[in-house]
């Protein structure tokens, strides 16, 4: 098997990667980690700083201990010692972090990160933006999660507990599709699918469906995956 065993999930925001990759993770008994807690981390420490140049925001969270530990058999983004939820969930980061996250030295400060969590040859879903694209090229398995930008409105108002109208939706979906926008149009590793990705349009799929595709997916192309001399 290869070195860096990593399933990539890529996809634009409010695309259920997080939730779906962790459910992926689950089922196929294999760790997991979030990139975007490491981008959410930096983003939280960059709103404490006066000097928020990406040199300062990468001392800062060196030093306050920024980075991915294992507990209760997770992979979790720490920050000060402590898990780093839900403090990088609040909306002040949400606002920031398409910013933060834009910036090449942050991406390469987690790229690292990264790279390091998936070094010791461990089973790993990972999902982001890039996974599939920039940080780990050679994955085996590649997967963009996608859907209509009104669809992922509604999950995500669904999701803080809202009963959604048309207004509503309307509204979540153009601030997303503006998030696309950026998303895709960054410089730096910017939003895109890979061109040995499966595409995965969720649209009309229940969570049990999307999870259950790409389990299969994994599988077929892993079929020893989940075995315990793999983990």
């Amino acid at each position: 098997m290869p070195p860096r065993l990593v399933i990539a999930i890529d996809g634009p925001a409010a695309s259920g990667k997080s939730t779906t990759a962790a459910a992926v993770a689950r089922a196929l008994r294999v760790g997991h980690l979030d990139s975007g807690a490491l981008y959410r981390g930096l983003t939280a420490v960059a709103l404490d700083l006066a000097d928020r140049s990406p040199d300062a925001i990468v001392r800062s969270a060196e030093a306050r201990g920024l980075g991915v530990r294992e507990t209760g058999g997770k992979l979790v983004a720490v920050l000060d010692g402590r898990a780093a939820e839900p403090r990088i969930r609040s909306a002040e980061v949400t606002a920031l972090v398409s910013e933060v996250s834009a910036m090449p030295r942050l991406r390469q400060w987690v790229d690292a990160r990264l790279r390091e969590a998936a070094g010791s040859g461990r089973p790993l879903v990972l999902e982001g933006r890039d996974i599939g694209t920039a940080v780990f090229p050679d994955a085996p398995v590649k997967v963009f999660l996608t859907a209509t930008a009104e669809a992922r409105a509604r999950r995500r108002l669904l999701q803080r507990g809202a009963a959604p109208s048309p207004a509503d939706v309307a509204h979540e979906a153009a601030l997303l599709a503006e998030r696309d926008r950026r998303d895709s149009t960054r410089p730096v590793a910017p939003l895109r699918r890979a061109e040995d990705a499966v595409l995965l349009d969720t649209t009309g799929m229940s969570f049990e469906e999307q999870v259950s595709e790409i389990v299969s997916l994994v599988r077929a192309r892993l079929p020893r995956l989940g075995e315990p001399d793999t983990l």
